[in-house]
């Protein structure tokens, strides 16, 4: 069994933790173990962390600005704007506290308009957050600093995957906190004729990551029996302990395929939905799971109906999730 996932529980609940404030922050880069190439024109990202916390932000640019849903779930969501037309989405570790880091990439949007202020020169930008303190001995947020060092950083497709950006101190399999393990970012690309699909996730679950084989890879390691083990094997165990703390899965979907309002929400929930055969269990009451569903409106969809993308769109979601735990 490879340890360098385990993590130990932290100090940082206790008071005077050092936060911003207290300490001399510089945006650093976030590359994590590598990247996922796609080919969707116009889609930047950039990730960026303060290795004091450690935590990070992840933003996903397009210049031209795409049409979005949002499918938000579970009974933790933490989330800004939430538009249905977005420039940016900004992913981000730090709780509630990490929302500011959306605001920083907005002021940098507007710096790049010159300052312009008409109507149709506003830059949206939305963001969510994760709850990634139980994993560190600091109370650091993602900031607005951060956020600007992380649009600074973004490049046309590649997706940094691994532990950096917003997935920087993501974990999963937190049925108990002891047997939590280190998770990350993760992404995947598909391309189905003229279709493309980008999927990518921060994984910071109270579930444990499953693959195809149904196997439990990262999250829910029991010490004693040196392996790890379904969750649904504990919870009957459990049934009275406390809820854990340091939950939610952010995933970002974008396709160049036109659909309606409608198609776009429907297919965004059905990949969302899909997820819980990768994370499991999913959606629960201490997650706040959000689903970005974006379309940059190129191709037409043709020989396949909106249900038939969702289901390839959902596969391209399962390699995602497994990617952030390799």
């Amino acid at each position: 069994m490879n340890h360098e996932h385990r993590l130990a529980r932290p100090s940082a609940f206790a008071p005077g933790v050092p936060r911003n404030a207290d300490l001399p922050l510089t945006p650093q880069p976030s590359p994590g173990r590598g990247s996922v190439a796609f080919d969707l024109p116009g889609v930047f990202v950039g990730t960026a962390e303060y290795g004091e916390g450690p935590t990070g932000c992840t933003v996903i640019h397009l210049p031209a600005g795409a049409r979005t849903a949002v499918d938000a779930r579970g009974g933790a969501v933490g989330m800004s704007g939430g538009y249905d037309f977005n420039h940016a989405i900004c992913l981000a570790g730090g709780s509630v506290y990490g929302l500011a880091a959306a605001a920083g990439v907005s002021d940098e949007l507007l710096a790049r308009r010159d300052n312009r202020t008409k109507w149709d020169e506003l830059q949206l930008v939305s963001g969510a957050v994760i709850y990634d303190f139980s994993t560190r001995d600091t109370a650091v947020y993602p900031d607005a600093e951060l956020g600007r060092a992380a649009l600074r950083n973004a490049v046309e497709g590649e997706f940094p995957v691994g532990r950096c950006g917003a997935g920087r101190t993501a974990s999963a399999g937190k049925v108990d906190f002891g047997r939590a393990e280190f998770a990350g970012q993760g992404a995947a690309f598909g391309t189905f004729g003229e279709a493309k699909v980008l999927v990518a996730t921060v994984v910071n679950s109270v579930g444990a990551v499953v693959d195809r084989q149904g196997r439990v890879v990262r999250g829910n390691y029991h010490e004693d029996l040196g392996a790890r083990r379904h969750p649904s094997a504990d919870y009957a165990e459990l049934i009275e302990a406390p809820a854990v703390m340091g939950n939610t899965t952010l995933t970002v979907m974008v396709t160049n395929v036109k659909l309606t309002d409608v198609e776009l929400l429907q297919i965004g929930r059905q990949v969302h939905s899909s997820m819980h055969r990768g994370i499991q269990p999913f959606h629960t009451l201490t997650d706040g799971d959000t689903m970005f569903a974006m379309t940059t409106d190129e191709v037409e969809l043709s020989g396949v109906k909106p249900t038939g993308l969702g289901t390839l769109a959902s596969e391209v979601a399962w390699d995602a999730v497994l990617s952030a735990a390799e």
